[in-house]
């Protein structure tokens, strides 16, 4: 059984154990003996005693991540507009990506210490396991986070108000992160048209890369489709927030 997800692997011990009992009811009412009785022999593999914390810890990592990226760039932008610099900004020699670029580098690495804050706390403080590659963690978490924060410049720069901008992130990150990416509810157990909307919600692939590099300690030989995904979802993130950002500056 696969037990980075304790609370799947939980309800299937529980069918398999209420399969084998029922199994030898059936024997007995048969009027039949077993020399031995029926019992399961369960492995479980990656959270052998299927602590929630070691499922929780990384999957919190990852949402976290997702709604702080948006956060921190959300506000860059539209500061910049309502302080009234950003005409200053459009004047300088540089071009709009570079801008971007600019606006989005110190968040980054903002966004990594973050990151090795968090991992540190869960391995310190909750004993969660790190059988994975720290090399593979960190590239992975760059491709999610260049995405995230640019999710966040667009926005930032779409709306050119602190608030409004604020808001719309936390919309637009924090309810699909804790609902749509598997790190509460199983996305099996979820309709099927939920199921679909799920392959759309980048946090959805991160948990999924977290989970797997802290206790499976796969790479990304197994994790290669979630890798493409986020670089995809990095590229779009900076591709739209180039393009709201001149077209704003256009006007």
């Amino acid at each position: 059984v696969d037990g980075s997800d304790a609370n799947t692997a939980t309800i299937a011990l529980n069918y398999a154990e209420a399969i084998v009992g029922r199994f030898g009811r059936n024997v007995v009412l048969q009027g039949r003996t077993l020399r031995l009785p029926v019992e399961p022999e369960v492995r479980i593999w990656y959270n052998p005693t299927l602590a929630s914390r070691n499922m929780i810890v990384p999957g919190l990592i990852a949402v976290i991540m997702s709604i702080i990226a948006a956060m921190l760039t959300a506000l860059t932008i539209a500061r910049e507009w309502e302080r009234g610099t950003m005409e200053q900004l459009a004047s300088t020699p540089v071009s709009r990506l570079e801008v971007v670029l600019g606006k989005l580098l110190p968040y980054l690495l903002i966004g990594l210490f973050d990151v090795a804050v968090t991992v540190a706390a869960g391995m310190v403080l909750f004993d969660t396991p790190l059988n994975g590659s720290v090399i593979e963690l960190t590239v992975l978490t760059l491709l999610f986070l260049t995405g995230a924060l640019g999710l966040g410049i667009f926005i930032s720069a779409a709306v050119k108000s602190q608030v409004l901008a604020t808001q719309i992130a936390m919309v637009a990150t924090y309810l699909p992160a804790v609902l749509l990416s598997g790190f509460l509810f199983d996305i099996a157990s979820m309709p099927p048209f939920l199921q679909g909307v799920t392959y759309l919600i980048p946090a959805r692939y991160f948990v999924t890369v977290t989970r797997g590099i802290f206790l499976k300690g796969v790479g990304l030989e197994v994790l290669w489709p979630q890798a493409l995904f986020m670089a995809v979802f990095a590229v779009v993130g900076l591709g739209l927030a180039t393009r709201v950002f001149r077209k704003e500056l256009s006007a």
